[in-house]
């Protein structure tokens, strides 16, 4: 499946107030956009030049346009030297294919996740019956692959570099996509981190909509692997992170992002991993060449709760559309 073929028109899509242009700096050489639900992340200085600037994931369809005039603010008429995946759910690469064309580079993600990238393989199945929100009811009607961009997606280095950006590195941090990574910088402590961790409860669709800022672990409905997922999020903690970028919600930093990261980390079967649910108690079984097994589907994911979750898409394409 190509994001495409959802017919979302790429309309320059432009949220309101302070996230309406250019990326919000966080370092000299870090910024972040925020696209309709999900963030992208550019790596660079702004005086950067051609191939000296990367981008971090790539939105929900429909905002190729607002990106790239995003990355034109910041880093004027260049190009970036690869857009970089943390993981390939549909909300980080639905402008995908139209960056990588406009601007002609490659995509790299994790060995891992190349199955779900290159038209192999579909992602595990969502659980709409874990986090008790309309975000997590939409997910059956989430895209879930397979994605193609075969033609450009290369395997990151093995060597933990990432392409584009001296002084960062890949850190892998699977559970909530089989080949999820972070990219860290150790010299200043900054993660950016997608799914491992976020900063918003991504299951409701009302934290959602007003982006109140509290750390959570993975998205509950898309996370296949909360053993893993567990590892991943005790393994940030130990870098003791001093800026954390994350796939939804606002940026972290300093005291507060210890603090409740390293609790999220001591008590995550607690408070991030649901009590029930398809993969609670068992991960899907993937492999480099996709999924092997899958653990049955709970029963419980009510048409009542899929009606609503259409009524909410309903809401958020409203939303969009007043914001243009």
């Amino acid at each position: 499946m190509r994001l495409a073929d959802l017919h979302l028109p790429d309309a320059g899509l432009r949220p309101p107030g302070d996230l309406a242009g250019a990326p919000i700096p966080l370092l000299p050489d870090v910024a972040w956009l925020r696209t309709g639900i999900v963030n992208v992340v550019f790596l660079g200085l702004p005086e950067a030049g051609d191939g000296g600037w990367v981008l971090v994931d790539a939105g929900i369809p429909g905002f190729a346009t607002h990106i790239a005039h995003a990355a034109a603010r910041r880093y004027g008429d260049t190009r970036p030297a690869a857009i970089v995946l943390t993981h390939g759910h549909f909300d980080h690469v639905g402008s995908l294919r139209a960056l990588a064309d406009r601007w002609d580079v490659p995509i790299y993600a994790h060995p891992l996740e190349l199955p779900y990238v290159t038209g192999r393989a579909a992602y595990p199945p969502p659980d709409p019956t874990v986090g008790g929100g309309a975000m997590a009811r939409l997910s059956p009607l989430y895209p879930p692959g397979p994605f193609d961009f075969a033609d450009r997606v290369r395997p990151l280095p093995t060597d933990g570099t990432v392409p584009g950006a001296p002084g960062w590195r890949v850190q892998a941090t699977p559970g909530h996509s089989p080949g999820h990574v972070s990219l860290v910088r150790d010299a200043d402590r900054t993660v950016v981190v997608g799914d491992a961790f976020v900063t918003t409860q991504q299951e409701s669709a009302t934290a959602v909509l007003t982006q109140r800022v509290e750390l959570h672990g993975p998205p509950m409905y898309y996370t296949c692997d909360w053993d893993a997922a567990r590892e991943s999020v005790r393994d940030l903690a130990a870098l003791d992170p001093s800026l954390a970028i994350t796939g939804h919600g606002q940026p972290m930093r300093g005291d507060a992002l210890r603090e409740q990261l390293r609790a999220v980390a001591r008590d995550f079967d607690h408070v991030a991993r649901p009590a029930h649910g398809r993969y609670a108690r068992r991960p899907a079984i993937t492999n480099e060449s996709g999924v092997v097994e899958l653990p049955p589907p709970v029963p419980d994911a009510t048409s009542i709760g899929i009606a609503a979750s259409a009524v909410m898409v309903g809401m958020l394409a409203g939303s969009v559309r007043r914001s243009r």
